[in-house]
């Protein structure tokens, strides 16, 4: 059975980037927004640390331009940091015009430090500053009257033009599944907005909760978008170790504050990798916790911020202090065991400053975008800058853009063709393949990598591709049978950018080259259905990519 709806704008996904756009357009445009579990599930509730952002007098633009720079290993885009950083103090103060309780002190809002950073700029709200941001905007868009709200339904395809037979390729909907009602319902929008967040999940440990199955990319490469810097995954240093304790990360604002990393035996490491030691970026903090685990056979490390005032790490980390002593520790007395996991994806879908993808009609946002901002490493707390600000300058352009002339085209959506398949009575082969490519990208495509140990990745993702399509062709779909598509395809994206950076950088670290090359490039990777919409376009996107 398929139902329509038709909105002026889609958009697919429910975090601070999707709900940013939406509050921003809800004023006088009809918003759809789709999220494929509750409203709290997605990564921005998760986040802990908080937002950078120049709100000090002492600290200013180039300072963060400048530490966005070399945590990206120079390979961050200066016009994406420009638009990023000159943007964000406008983009906190919208946030606490919404009603965001950022932390107060005497000088005004508390700001923290974290690695990377040269300056105090962390603006945050205890540790739970996503959860606060989230919360707050999920409030607002619940209570406007032009926002409309779709808990429980995931995206399957995109719908354009050409696939109406249409010479060009305006994105016009997407076919969304309602895994409540098993119905599949085409959404009907002038301008659809990928919002779908990142690609962790395609490792088997990672901070991230289970919707991390980088949709909106998958969708968008499918639909003929190009992808870029995907073998640039981020892993975060810092995540609890315990065997009941399932993705939860311990913020690098501890480090900020002082916490520092040991070894079983109480000896400290960090200076032999980095002269800035726990405050290196995360890729080096990262790739020296996974050296020492694997030099010495040990499962974790341990960060220590026990010395620290008892009472200042109950105010400045509760979530975290109350998290772990449901395990049984107490981070006033004794240090926290903690091993890397899969955190952010820093490349995505290419779009311009305005989230403009090379299809028209179609915008990207939030963690699901490659801006370039990120570089080869994201610095720490840019990404829910990241995703406010283009959150804002994406919906800046939708309101100047004349999308009247495609709000009322008389033209029916074709039905999802059902008629072919049938229930599947094996959903153990869907776990069997989910569990197989997590195991395998981490063993391979992880924080240290080799060509052969790619070349295996790209040999056993080919095959898992080949089963998931026979899958998909023959059975009813289901929310964990188009997660996995969107894994396998992610998965294979990572591996061939991976397979084509032929230097170490940043997140990306091989053996078999571990210098850096002379050139600072891009990886793009471009989908056989690609193609550039005019001429205008192509000059617009040459000039940017």
């Amino acid at each position: 059975m398929t139902e329509a709806s038709n909105f002026d704008v889609l958009v697919i996904g429910s975090g601070a980037a999707g709900l940013t756009l939406a509050l921003q357009l809800a004023d006088h445009l009809r918003v759809a927004l789709l999220s494929k579990g509750t409203l709290q599930a997605g990564s921005t509730w998760l986040a802990q640390g908080g937002i950078a952002a120049v709100l000090d007098p002492q600290d200013n633009v180039e300072n963060h331009a400048q530490d966005t720079w070399m945590a990206g290993a120079k390979l961050s885009r200066p016009h994406a940091v420009k638009h990023t950083i000159t943007n964000g103090p406008e983009a906190i103060h919208w946030l606490i015009d919404q009603g965001v309780p950022f932390t107060r002190d005497n000088q005004g809002y508390h700001l923290t430090r974290e690695g990377g950073h040269s300056h105090r700029r962390i603006i945050h709200a205890a540790d739970a500053t996503g959860r606060a941001v989230h919360q707050t905007l999920i409030e607002n868009a619940l209570n406007h009257k032009n926002i409309k709200i779709f808990e429980y339904h995931i995206a399957i395809d995109l719908i354009t033009r050409r696939k109406l037979g249409m010479t060009d390729n305006r994105c016009i909907g997407a076919y969304v599944l309602n895994h409540q009602s098993g119905h599949v319902i085409a959404f009907k929008a002038p301008v659809v907005v990928l919002a779908t967040g990142g690609a962790s999940k395609a490792y088997l440990y990672t901070s991230n909760n289970d919707g991390t199955t980088g949709d909106g990319i998958a969708m968008a490469w499918r639909a003929g978008c190009r992808i870029a810097n995907m073998e640039f995954n981020q892993f975060h240093p810092t995540c609890l170790y315990h065997p009941k304790a399932k993705s939860f990360l311990i913020t690098e604002a501890v480090r900020g504050e002082g916490g520092v990393l040991k070894l079983p035996d109480g000896s400290r490491f960090m200076e032999r990798f980095d002269h800035r030691g726990e405050l290196a970026p995360r890729d080096i903090v990262a790739r020296a916790i996974d050296h020492e685990m694997k030099r010495l056979g040990c499962d974790c490390v341990y960060l220590d911020i026990s010395h620290r005032d008892a009472g200042f790490i109950k105010d400045h980390f509760p979530t975290i202090y109350e998290r772990c002593l449901d395990f049984g520790i107490d981070i006033t007395q004794e240090a926290i065991p903690v091993v890397p996991a899969a955190h952010y994806t820093c490349g995505g879908i290419i779009t311009d400053e305005q989230g403009c993808t090379d299809i028209a009609g179609l915008y990207a946002i939030g963690e699901t975008a490659f801006t370039g901002l990120h570089g080869a490493n994201r610095l720490a707390s840019n990404s829910l800058l990241e995703c406010v600000v283009y959150g804002r300058s994406a919906a800046a352009h939708i309101s100047a853009s004349s999308i009247s002339q495609y709000q009322d085209e008389d033209y029916q959506l074709p039905d999802w063709d059902e008629s072919q398949v049938t229930d599947s009575d094996e959903d153990v082969i869907i776990s069997h393949n989910w569990d197989e490519l997590r195991r395998f990208m981490w063993d391979y495509v992880g924080i240290v990598r080799t060509t052969k140990r790619l070349e295996r990745a790209k040999h056993r993702i080919q095959l898992l591709k080949q089963e998931i399509a026979e899958y998909y062709s023959n059975y009813k779909i289901s929310r964990d049978l188009i997660e996995l598509r969107n894994l396998a395809t992610v998965a294979e994206l990572i591996i061939i950018s991976a397979m084509q950076r032929k230097e170490s950088r940043g997140l990306h670290y091989t053996k078999d080259y571990p210098s850096l090359s002379s050139e600072t490039l891009d990886t793009i990777v471009t989908p056989r259905n690609f193609c550039w919409p005019d001429a205008v376009r192509q000059k617009q996107n040459s000039d940017i990519h």
